[in-house]
Protein backbone atom coordinates (compact mmCIF):
# COMPACT_ATOMS: atom_id res chain seq x y z
CA UNK A 1 0.00 0.00 0.00
CA UNK A 2 1.27 3.28 -1.11
CA UNK A 3 1.79 5.83 1.60
CA UNK A 4 0.94 8.66 -0.89
CA UNK A 5 -1.93 9.50 -2.80
CA UNK A 6 -3.96 11.75 -4.76
CA UNK A 7 -6.78 12.05 -2.30
CA UNK A 8 -7.76 10.26 1.05
CA UNK A 9 -10.85 10.34 2.31
CA UNK A 10 -11.95 9.84 5.93
CA UNK A 11 -15.24 8.26 6.36
CA UNK A 12 -15.95 4.62 4.80
CA UNK A 13 -19.66 4.93 4.76
CA UNK A 14 -21.90 5.79 1.52
CA UNK A 15 -20.81 9.02 1.14
CA UNK A 16 -17.49 8.16 1.35
CA UNK A 17 -17.39 5.06 -0.39
CA UNK A 18 -19.35 7.05 -3.27
CA UNK A 19 -17.01 9.88 -3.53
CA UNK A 20 -13.96 7.26 -3.39
CA UNK A 21 -15.53 5.33 -6.27
CA UNK A 22 -15.69 8.10 -8.41
CA UNK A 23 -12.13 9.93 -8.13
CA UNK A 24 -11.01 6.74 -8.47
CA UNK A 25 -12.85 6.04 -12.04
CA UNK A 26 -11.46 9.59 -12.70
CA UNK A 27 -8.12 7.85 -12.27
CA UNK A 28 -7.27 9.22 -8.74
CA UNK A 29 -5.22 7.07 -6.86
CA UNK A 30 -7.76 7.04 -3.16
CA UNK A 31 -6.62 6.37 -0.17
CA UNK A 32 -10.15 5.75 2.52
CA UNK A 33 -9.75 5.46 6.19
CA UNK A 34 -12.22 4.67 8.92
CA UNK A 35 -11.48 4.04 12.70
CA UNK A 36 -14.63 1.32 12.57
CA UNK A 37 -14.79 -0.26 9.33
CA UNK A 38 -16.57 -0.12 6.12
CA UNK A 39 -20.12 1.03 6.63
CA UNK A 40 -19.17 0.12 10.51
CA UNK A 41 -22.18 3.66 11.66
CA UNK A 42 -25.52 5.03 9.89
CA UNK A 43 -24.52 3.58 6.59
CA UNK A 44 -24.44 0.17 7.99
CA UNK A 45 -27.18 0.37 10.38
CA UNK A 46 -29.43 2.09 7.35
CA UNK A 47 -32.23 0.26 5.86
CA UNK A 48 -30.54 1.24 2.48
CA UNK A 49 -33.69 2.35 0.87
CA UNK A 50 -33.59 4.25 -2.94
CA UNK A 51 -36.70 5.92 -3.17
CA UNK A 52 -38.20 9.02 -4.34
CA UNK A 53 -39.79 12.14 -1.80
CA UNK A 54 -43.16 12.60 -1.39
CA UNK A 55 -44.80 15.87 -0.78
CA UNK A 56 -45.80 19.37 -2.09
CA UNK A 57 -42.36 20.14 -4.22
CA UNK A 58 -39.68 22.37 -3.51
CA UNK A 59 -35.80 22.05 -3.75
CA UNK A 60 -35.20 19.43 -1.27
CA UNK A 61 -38.01 17.05 -3.07
CA UNK A 62 -36.74 17.82 -6.57
CA UNK A 63 -32.92 17.26 -5.78
CA UNK A 64 -33.95 13.89 -3.87
CA UNK A 65 -35.84 12.80 -6.54
CA UNK A 66 -32.93 13.79 -9.17
CA UNK A 67 -30.58 12.01 -6.65
CA UNK A 68 -32.66 8.49 -6.61
CA UNK A 69 -33.11 8.42 -10.89
CA UNK A 70 -29.57 8.77 -11.10
CA UNK A 71 -28.60 6.42 -7.76
CA UNK A 72 -31.09 3.61 -9.35
CA UNK A 73 -29.61 3.71 -12.98
CA UNK A 74 -26.29 3.72 -11.01
CA UNK A 75 -26.88 0.84 -8.97
CA UNK A 76 -28.40 -1.40 -12.08
CA UNK A 77 -25.83 -0.53 -14.18
CA UNK A 78 -22.65 -1.27 -12.10
CA UNK A 79 -23.80 -3.60 -8.80
CA UNK A 80 -27.30 -4.63 -9.97
CA UNK A 81 -26.49 -8.18 -7.49
CA UNK A 82 -26.86 -5.35 -4.97
CA UNK A 83 -29.64 -3.12 -6.13
CA UNK A 84 -33.07 -4.89 -5.46
CA UNK A 85 -35.10 -2.92 -7.40
CA UNK A 86 -38.49 -4.66 -5.94
CA UNK A 87 -40.99 -1.58 -6.18
CA UNK A 88 -41.33 0.63 -2.52
CA UNK A 89 -45.11 1.09 -1.66
CA UNK A 90 -45.51 4.45 0.30
CA UNK A 91 -48.42 4.35 2.76
CA UNK A 92 -50.29 7.29 4.55
CA UNK A 93 -49.40 7.38 8.41
CA UNK A 94 -52.83 8.01 9.53
CA UNK A 95 -55.98 9.59 8.01
CA UNK A 96 -54.48 12.95 8.07
CA UNK A 97 -51.52 11.99 6.31
CA UNK A 98 -54.04 10.21 3.82
CA UNK A 99 -55.99 13.46 3.05
CA UNK A 100 -52.83 15.13 1.75
CA UNK A 101 -51.76 12.43 -0.67
CA UNK A 102 -53.66 13.87 -3.66
CA UNK A 103 -52.26 16.81 -3.38
CA UNK A 104 -48.55 15.10 -3.75
CA UNK A 105 -49.80 13.41 -6.81
CA UNK A 106 -48.77 15.96 -8.94
CA UNK A 107 -45.46 16.66 -7.63
CA UNK A 108 -44.10 12.98 -8.15
CA UNK A 109 -41.88 13.39 -10.46
CA UNK A 110 -40.99 9.60 -10.98
CA UNK A 111 -42.83 6.39 -12.64
CA UNK A 112 -45.65 5.71 -9.92
CA UNK A 113 -49.43 3.94 -9.63
CA UNK A 114 -51.84 3.94 -7.05
CA UNK A 115 -53.02 0.86 -5.88
CA UNK A 116 -56.29 0.51 -3.58
CA UNK A 117 -56.53 -1.11 -0.48
CA UNK A 118 -57.46 -4.45 -2.28
CA UNK A 119 -54.64 -3.96 -4.25
CA UNK A 120 -52.75 -3.64 -1.48
CA UNK A 121 -54.00 -6.68 0.52
CA UNK A 122 -53.47 -8.82 -2.37
CA UNK A 123 -49.72 -7.76 -1.83
CA UNK A 124 -49.28 -8.61 1.56
CA UNK A 125 -50.24 -5.19 2.94
CA UNK A 126 -52.88 -4.75 5.42
CA UNK A 127 -53.38 -0.68 5.24
CA UNK A 128 -56.71 1.14 5.13
CA UNK A 129 -55.03 3.56 2.94
CA UNK A 130 -54.99 4.22 -1.00
CA UNK A 131 -50.96 4.16 -1.56
CA UNK A 132 -48.21 5.65 -4.49
CA UNK A 133 -46.09 2.61 -5.62
CA UNK A 134 -43.28 3.54 -7.33
CA UNK A 135 -41.78 0.62 -9.47
CA UNK A 136 -38.44 1.89 -10.37
CA UNK A 137 -37.60 2.43 -5.90
CA UNK A 138 -36.06 -0.58 -4.12
CA UNK A 139 -33.03 -1.47 -1.60
CA UNK A 140 -29.22 -1.83 -1.41
CA UNK A 141 -27.46 -3.99 0.40
CA UNK A 142 -25.89 -1.69 2.65
CA UNK A 143 -22.38 -2.54 3.68
CA UNK A 144 -21.92 -5.28 0.49
CA UNK A 145 -22.76 -1.99 -1.51
CA UNK A 146 -20.25 0.08 0.29
CA UNK A 147 -17.78 -2.85 -0.19
CA UNK A 148 -18.10 -3.57 -3.43
CA UNK A 149 -18.07 0.95 -4.36
CA UNK A 150 -14.46 0.28 -2.94
CA UNK A 151 -13.14 -2.80 -4.66
CA UNK A 152 -9.38 -2.05 -5.93
CA UNK A 153 -9.42 1.12 -3.87
CA UNK A 154 -7.12 1.20 -0.82
CA UNK A 155 -8.08 0.81 2.68
CA UNK A 156 -7.60 1.01 6.09
CA UNK A 157 -9.17 0.97 9.49
CA UNK A 158 -7.33 3.40 11.67
CA UNK A 159 -8.98 6.04 13.33
CA UNK A 160 -7.62 9.97 12.63
CA UNK A 161 -7.43 12.43 15.58
CA UNK A 162 -5.56 15.00 13.62
CA UNK A 163 -3.37 15.72 10.59
CA UNK A 164 -1.60 18.83 9.27
CA UNK A 165 -0.94 20.80 5.65
CA UNK A 166 2.97 20.65 5.39
CA UNK A 167 4.05 22.30 2.16
CA UNK A 168 0.68 22.15 0.52
CA UNK A 169 0.47 18.50 0.87
CA UNK A 170 -1.95 16.82 3.61
CA UNK A 171 0.30 14.61 6.47
CA UNK A 172 -2.25 12.18 8.28
CA UNK A 173 0.10 9.90 9.68
CA UNK A 174 2.03 7.67 7.43
CA UNK A 175 0.10 8.54 4.79
CA UNK A 176 0.31 11.60 2.62
CA UNK A 177 -2.41 13.25 -0.09
CA UNK A 178 -2.96 16.51 -1.62
CA UNK A 179 -6.72 16.12 -1.20
CA UNK A 180 -8.49 15.34 1.59
CA UNK A 181 -12.27 14.94 2.22
CA UNK A 182 -14.06 14.56 5.13
CA UNK A 183 -17.04 11.70 5.19
CA UNK A 184 -17.24 11.62 8.79
CA UNK A 185 -20.90 11.12 9.53
CA UNK A 186 -22.34 12.99 12.61
CA UNK A 187 -18.24 13.09 14.02
CA UNK A 188 -16.63 16.19 13.01
CA UNK A 189 -13.77 17.44 15.95
CA UNK A 190 -11.15 17.43 13.19
CA UNK A 191 -12.13 21.35 12.07
CA UNK A 192 -14.49 23.97 13.10
CA UNK A 193 -17.64 22.87 11.12
CA UNK A 194 -19.91 24.44 13.28
CA UNK A 195 -22.04 25.89 10.36
CA UNK A 196 -22.48 23.21 8.72
CA UNK A 197 -24.72 21.98 11.94
CA UNK A 198 -24.60 18.28 11.41
CA UNK A 199 -26.24 16.19 13.39
CA UNK A 200 -26.94 12.82 14.37
CA UNK A 201 -30.49 11.19 14.32
CA UNK A 202 -30.34 7.41 15.58
CA UNK A 203 -31.11 4.70 13.28
CA UNK A 204 -31.67 1.01 14.20
CA UNK A 205 -32.28 -1.83 11.38
CA UNK A 206 -32.89 -6.04 12.17
CA UNK A 207 -32.67 -8.26 9.75
CA UNK A 208 -35.53 -10.93 10.14
CA UNK A 209 -35.34 -14.57 8.63
CA UNK A 210 -39.22 -15.08 6.79
CA UNK A 211 -40.89 -17.50 4.81
CA UNK A 212 -43.40 -14.30 4.00
CA UNK A 213 -43.97 -14.44 0.20
CA UNK A 214 -43.32 -10.36 0.65
CA UNK A 215 -42.88 -9.38 -3.14
CA UNK A 216 -42.58 -5.20 -2.44
CA UNK A 217 -40.79 -3.21 -0.17
CA UNK A 218 -42.83 -0.51 1.72
CA UNK A 219 -42.44 2.59 3.98
CA UNK A 220 -44.96 3.99 5.87
CA UNK A 221 -43.29 5.70 9.57
CA UNK A 222 -40.94 2.81 9.28
CA UNK A 223 -39.43 0.90 6.22
CA UNK A 224 -40.03 -2.41 5.64
CA UNK A 225 -38.11 -4.50 2.88
CA UNK A 226 -39.20 -7.32 0.22
CA UNK A 227 -38.67 -10.87 1.12
CA UNK A 228 -34.62 -11.17 0.05
CA UNK A 229 -33.29 -14.40 -0.04
CA UNK A 230 -35.52 -15.31 3.11
CA UNK A 231 -34.63 -11.97 4.76
CA UNK A 232 -36.50 -9.13 5.33
CA UNK A 233 -35.35 -6.59 6.91
CA UNK A 234 -36.85 -3.59 9.07
CA UNK A 235 -35.74 0.16 9.41
CA UNK A 236 -36.23 3.61 10.86
CA UNK A 237 -34.68 6.33 11.79
CA UNK A 238 -36.99 8.46 13.98
CA UNK A 239 -34.38 8.84 17.40
CA UNK A 240 -33.33 12.63 17.84
CA UNK A 241 -32.94 12.46 21.53
CA UNK A 242 -30.00 9.47 21.83
CA UNK A 243 -26.88 11.90 21.19
CA UNK A 244 -24.16 9.64 21.31
CA UNK A 245 -24.16 5.58 19.79
CA UNK A 246 -25.52 3.32 22.66
CA UNK A 247 -25.34 -0.46 22.47
CA UNK A 248 -27.62 -2.05 19.62
CA UNK A 249 -29.83 -4.02 21.66
CA UNK A 250 -32.13 -6.64 19.91
CA UNK A 251 -34.86 -5.00 21.97
CA UNK A 252 -34.66 -2.13 19.19
CA UNK A 253 -35.16 -4.49 16.29
CA UNK A 254 -38.19 -6.51 17.90
CA UNK A 255 -39.64 -3.28 18.82
CA UNK A 256 -39.73 -2.61 14.87
CA UNK A 257 -41.05 -6.00 14.41
CA UNK A 258 -44.60 -5.11 16.86
CA UNK A 259 -44.73 -2.01 15.10
CA UNK A 260 -44.70 -3.99 11.08
CA UNK A 261 -47.52 -6.07 12.06
CA UNK A 262 -49.68 -3.04 11.78
CA UNK A 263 -48.74 -2.81 7.86
CA UNK A 264 -47.65 -6.90 7.14
CA UNK A 265 -48.31 -10.62 8.86
CA UNK A 266 -44.95 -10.74 10.70
CA UNK A 267 -46.01 -13.97 12.85
CA UNK A 268 -42.60 -16.31 11.44
CA UNK A 269 -40.00 -13.08 11.05
CA UNK A 270 -37.43 -14.42 13.53
CA UNK A 271 -34.42 -12.04 14.19
CA UNK A 272 -31.27 -12.69 12.60
CA UNK A 273 -28.87 -9.40 13.51
CA UNK A 274 -29.72 -5.97 14.73
CA UNK A 275 -27.98 -3.26 13.44
CA UNK A 276 -27.55 0.87 15.25
CA UNK A 277 -25.64 3.40 14.04
CA UNK A 278 -26.14 7.82 13.55
CA UNK A 279 -27.19 8.96 10.35
CA UNK A 280 -25.53 12.34 9.87
CA UNK A 281 -28.00 15.35 8.29
CA UNK A 282 -27.34 18.87 8.52
CA UNK A 283 -28.65 22.35 9.46
CA UNK A 284 -31.13 22.49 6.31
CA UNK A 285 -31.54 18.62 5.43
CA UNK A 286 -29.61 19.24 2.15
CA UNK A 287 -26.21 17.33 1.76
CA UNK A 288 -22.75 18.99 2.09
CA UNK A 289 -20.94 18.96 -0.94
CA UNK A 290 -17.84 21.32 -1.63
CA UNK A 291 -14.54 23.02 0.43
CA UNK A 292 -14.38 23.23 3.75
CA UNK A 293 -14.55 27.52 5.09
CA UNK A 294 -11.26 28.25 7.21
CA UNK A 295 -13.64 29.48 10.04
CA UNK A 296 -11.24 31.02 12.50
CA UNK A 297 -9.44 33.04 10.26
CA UNK A 298 -13.00 34.69 8.86
CA UNK A 299 -14.22 35.25 12.50
CA UNK A 300 -10.50 37.06 13.65
CA UNK A 301 -10.35 38.77 10.15
CA UNK A 302 -13.65 39.92 9.71
CA UNK A 303 -15.28 40.14 12.87
CA UNK A 304 -18.06 42.56 11.24
CA UNK A 305 -19.52 39.09 9.64
CA UNK A 306 -22.06 38.87 12.55
CA UNK A 307 -23.65 41.78 11.80
CA UNK A 308 -24.07 41.09 8.43
CA UNK A 309 -20.72 41.55 6.37
CA UNK A 310 -20.02 39.25 3.45
CA UNK A 311 -16.52 39.23 2.75
CA UNK A 312 -14.65 36.46 0.30
CA UNK A 313 -14.78 33.37 1.86
CA UNK A 314 -11.15 31.59 2.66
CA UNK A 315 -11.08 27.96 2.28
CA UNK A 316 -8.99 25.54 3.52
CA UNK A 317 -6.06 24.46 0.99
CA UNK A 318 -7.43 21.17 -0.55
CA UNK A 319 -9.93 19.99 2.24
CA UNK A 320 -13.61 19.04 1.02
CA UNK A 321 -16.99 17.58 2.50
CA UNK A 322 -19.09 14.86 1.13
CA UNK A 323 -21.39 14.72 4.33
CA UNK A 324 -24.95 15.08 5.76
CA UNK A 325 -26.79 12.66 3.31
CA UNK A 326 -29.58 11.68 6.58
CA UNK A 327 -31.58 8.83 6.22
CA UNK A 328 -31.34 8.98 2.41
CA UNK A 329 -27.96 8.05 2.06
CA UNK A 330 -28.08 5.48 -0.42
CA UNK A 331 -30.45 7.89 -2.41
CA UNK A 332 -27.81 10.79 -2.12
CA UNK A 333 -24.49 8.78 -1.92
CA UNK A 334 -23.82 8.34 -5.85
CA UNK A 335 -24.93 12.14 -7.16
CA UNK A 336 -22.99 13.97 -4.42
CA UNK A 337 -19.68 11.51 -4.86
CA UNK A 338 -20.16 12.43 -8.39
CA UNK A 339 -20.62 16.43 -7.60
CA UNK A 340 -17.40 16.65 -5.65
CA UNK A 341 -15.17 14.18 -8.17
CA UNK A 342 -15.86 16.72 -10.88
CA UNK A 343 -15.43 19.57 -8.79
CA UNK A 344 -11.88 18.19 -7.57
CA UNK A 345 -10.73 16.99 -10.95
CA UNK A 346 -12.84 18.95 -13.61
CA UNK A 347 -13.35 21.82 -11.75
CA UNK A 348 -16.89 21.85 -12.26
CA UNK A 349 -19.24 24.05 -9.96
CA UNK A 350 -21.15 22.74 -6.87
CA UNK A 351 -24.35 22.67 -7.50
CA UNK A 352 -25.54 25.90 -5.36
CA UNK A 353 -28.02 23.59 -2.94
CA UNK A 354 -25.52 21.85 -1.63
CA UNK A 355 -22.48 23.72 -1.72
CA UNK A 356 -21.93 23.90 2.35
CA UNK A 357 -21.49 27.77 1.70
CA UNK A 358 -24.74 28.60 1.55
CA UNK A 359 -25.11 28.04 5.52
CA UNK A 360 -21.94 30.51 6.93
CA UNK A 361 -23.36 33.73 7.17
CA UNK A 362 -26.44 32.66 7.89
CA UNK A 363 -24.78 30.86 10.77
CA UNK A 364 -22.46 33.44 12.13
CA UNK A 365 -25.42 36.26 12.00
CA UNK A 366 -28.41 34.07 13.93
CA UNK A 367 -26.03 31.80 16.10
CA UNK A 368 -22.74 33.87 17.02
CA UNK A 369 -24.32 37.04 17.45
CA UNK A 370 -27.02 35.46 19.66
CA UNK A 371 -24.10 34.19 21.98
Amino acid sequence: MSAVYDTIIIGAGIAGSATAYFLSQKGQKVLIIDKKGIASGGSGAAGAFVSPKIGKGGPLQSLTNEAFSFAKDFYLKHFPAYYHQSGVVRIPKDEEDAAKFSSYEPFNENSFTKLNVEELKELGIKVPFESFFFPEAGACDAPDMCRELLKGIDYIQYEIKEFALENGIWQLGDYQAKNVVLATGYENSLFDMRYMGVKGTWGTRGDFRSNLPLKVSMHQSMSVSANIDGMIRLGATHEKSIKVPVVCQDEQALGLKEKASTMVDTSDLELVETFCGMRAGSRDYFPLVGRVIDVPFMLETYPSIIRGATPELKYMENLYICNGLGGRGFVFGPLMGKYLAEYIIDGKGIDKRVNPDRLFFKWCRKILQSK
